[in-house]
């Protein structure tokens, strides 16, 4: 029988997480150069095509400048795209990975067979999640600043914000993917839930141009206030309140998700 309950001082749990995050660590040693192209590849062409290639072409628009609050559509686009991207990716990292763990590959069960609980092996993969969604962040800042789109030094805090904007979905997705028997409903996520959250979230345009009845429901999406908050960091006209807001909102859906995972991690794997 696993025990899930807290084995020892803080101290030694610590330990423990931090033993179990080196594995992943150990495993990317192993596959980092596969995402290597995909890493620099991707941001550098997101900012090509959509920045510059389509950016041109709205830029010639007058009134599409007023729309954008007077910057480019490269300025407009890039830390939406940086926080979208962070989203798209860590969702992927709580799925399919998560998946193996409890049934493909089943290395959750090889790491219970030591001595640490359920709640430790979550927190060392959300740990390399959050690490994962860090390196893929600060990527895709360094595409941004070749491509000239950073108006304020204030940018460099939107790595973190993306970091956040990215567990707020990864760890639901965690959460949702240990109740799962396979990955067909996993799929049906990525098509209903994070494909329409991607393009309807303001990372390609105002909120404001979209109909009134259905802005609420991008509001309450955590991507919403990640490109919010990176895009006024990126533009420099960001508030305090404002963005303490935006914070604190992604804060709670990552506790009350972490919550969640916690439970349905325990269901599935201490039984």
């Amino acid at each position: 029988m696993i025990i899930t309950a807290t084995r020892g001082s803080a101290q030694e749990s610590a330990h423990r997480i931090w033993r179990s995050y080196l594995y992943w660590t150990h495993i990317y040693k192993r596959t980092w150069r596969a995402s290597l192209a995909s890493g620099f590849l991707t941001p550098a062409l997101f900012m090509a095509a959509m920045g510059v290639g389509l950016g041109t072409l709205v830029d010639r628009h007058g009134s599409s400048a007023h729309q954008l609050g007077g910057v480019s559509y490269l300025d407009f686009i890039a830390p939406g795209l940086l926080a979208a991207s962070a989203m798209q990716m860590a969702a992927i990292e709580g799925m399919f990975p998560v998946m193996a763990g409890i049934k493909w590959i089943k290395f959750y069960q090889a790491m219970l067979a030591t001595p640490i609980t359920v709640t430790e092996v979550l927190y060392a993969h959300l740990l390399w999640m959050a690490t994962r969604v860090a390196m893929v962040s600060a990527i895709f800042l360094g595409a941004m600043f070749a491509f000239g789109a950073p108006r304020s030094p204030e940018v460099l805090a939107a790595v973190p914000v993306a970091v956040l904007t990215g567990m707020s979905m990864a760890v639901p997705s965690a959460a949702f993917t240990a109740t799962r028997e396979s990955d067909q409903a996993l799929i049906g996520v990525i098509r209903f839930v994070v494909m329409p959250m991607f393009l309807f979230s303001g990372t390609f345009f105002p909120l404001s141009q979209m109909p009134a009845w259905i802005r609420p429901l991008a509001y309450i999406t955590p991507l919403w206030h990640g490109v919010a908050l990176c895009r006024s960091l990126s533009l420099g006209d960001a508030s305090w309140a404002a963005s303490l807001g935006h914070v604190a909102y992604l804060l709670v859906v990552i506790a009350g998700a972490t919550l969640v995972a916690r439970r349905t991690f325990s269901r599935r794997l201490a039984a």
